[in-house]
Order: structure tokens, then C-alpha cells, then sequence
């Protein structure tokens, strides 16, 4: 999953990246608000943001931020214990808010539970499992590694499963926010059926996709 980062102390911005890395997750870290805002449409799956930064404060990238991804976990960080700024991070759609300092841990179970990530095998279907880490998909014994856009769209659809992903949000995630044709979803979706052949993509015309497997 990718993150944007917002923190103007650098090395408290360079510990978190330094550790979310290491967790797996790809962190695109900036310490001005301006700079931070010009990259927003880049397809992240979450929002990280200090409020007092230069160029452009947290609370107005949130509500720019907003504004167009409506849904997408944006998670305060802040030393400011001031119940109006508390209240306003909410009132503008942040999903959590984080109190300085705090532990590294906590904002990785922030992220872990707004965002539904699992560090664990996923299993699902029929005998189906999936390994986001090693991008291993696995059925009856037989192993297969999924290239990065499959691996992308495979975790948007467990993480979405029943509901209806959107060529949008697709484009947005799979193509971290880069421009992808109607042929190219098509085409990815065609060869992520035949790795998973069963019917559990289903297409929901004109809109995007359904991700319907059995429990396992």
C-alpha cells in the first residue's frame, strides 16, 4: 500500500518512513504542505499529516484531500492538545487522531486497522490463500507469484470484498494514481481470472468490478 507522509520534523518524519518501510508499505514523506498537496492524486491508500507545517497546514490538505478521496483513512498527528483543533481534525473527515509524542507501534495499528491491512496469509474461496508479502497465490499445492499491478488489485479486492470497486478507485490504486485505460484494466482483470478461474470477479457494467469468493 502506498502513504503519504506529512511531517516537517525530519527525524521524526525519517523514523516513520524509515519504519513503515520496513513494513512493506511504499511512503512517498514530505515536509511542506504545499509540496505534499501537489502529490495527493498519486493513488495513496492512506493519508498521514502533521497539522502546523509549512506552505499549507494538515487541517487544509485534509480538507482538500477530502474533497476527493472522501473515504480514503487520513490519520492526524499532532502535539496540539487544544480541543478546537481535535474537534476541527473531525469535523473535516480525519479518521483518527494521533497525540505527540507517541509510539511508532501505535500508528502502525492505526494504519493496520483503518486500512484493513494483514501482515497474515489471506485465505479465501475455495481452497485459495494469498500472501501480500511474497505476492504468492496459492491453490491445491500449486504456487504463482503475481506481478505488482496483480498483487495491487488482488489486496483492493479482499480488502473491498462484496462490494463494488470502481474503475476509479482501481485506476487510483493499482496505477498508484498514474492514467490507465479502460483496455488496460480489462486486460489486468483478464489475466488475474485466469490465475483465480473460478467465478469470484464479477463485472458490474459500466461501473468496475465485484469480488464475490465463497468463505472459505
Amino acid at each position: 500500500m502506498k502513504i503519504l507522509l506529512l511531517e516537517d520534523n525530519s527525524r521524526l518524519n525519517a523514523t516513520i518512513t524509515k519504519r513503515l518501510r520496513a513494513k512493506g508499505f511504499d511512503v512517498d514523506s514530505f515536509e511542506d504542505g504545499y509540496k505534499a498537496f501537489e502529490s495527493v492524486d498519486n493513488g495513496y491508500g492512506c493519508y498521514i499529516l502533521d497539522i502546523n507545517v509549512p506552505s499549507l497546514d494538515g487541517i487544509e490538505l485534509l480538507k482538500r484531500i477530502r474533497e476527493y478521496y472522501p473515504k480514503t483513512p487520513v490519520i492526524i498527528i499532532s502535539s496540539s492538545v487544544e480541543l478546537e483543533t481535535i474537534k476541527d481534525s473531525y469535523h473535516y473527515g480525519c479518521s483518527d487522531y494521533i497525540k505527540k509524542p507517541f509510539f511508532i507501534d501505535e500508528l502502525e495499528i492505526k494504519i493496520e486497522k483503518l486500512c484493513n491491512v494483514t501482515t497474515d496469509v489471506v485465505r479465501f474461496g475455495d481452497g485459495y490463500s494469498f500472501d501480500a508479502q511474497s505476492s504468492i497465490i496459492e491453490h491445491n499445492g500449486t504456487r504463482e507469484r503475481l506481478s505488482k499491478k496483480e498483487r495491487l488489485l488482488l489486496g483492493l479486492f479482499l480488502s473491498d470484498k462484496g462490494k463494488v470497486v470502481s474503475y476509479e478507485k482501481i485506476q487510483s490504486i493499482v496505477w498508484e494514481g498514474n492514467f490507465a485505460s479502460l483496455d488496460s484494466i480489462r486486460s489486468l482483470i483478464r489475466r488475474l481470472r485466469k490465475k483465480i478461474p473460478e467465478n469470484y470477479i464479477e463485472t458490474v457494467v459500466d461501473i468496475g468490478y465485484l469480488f464475490r469468493p465463497p468463505n472459505p
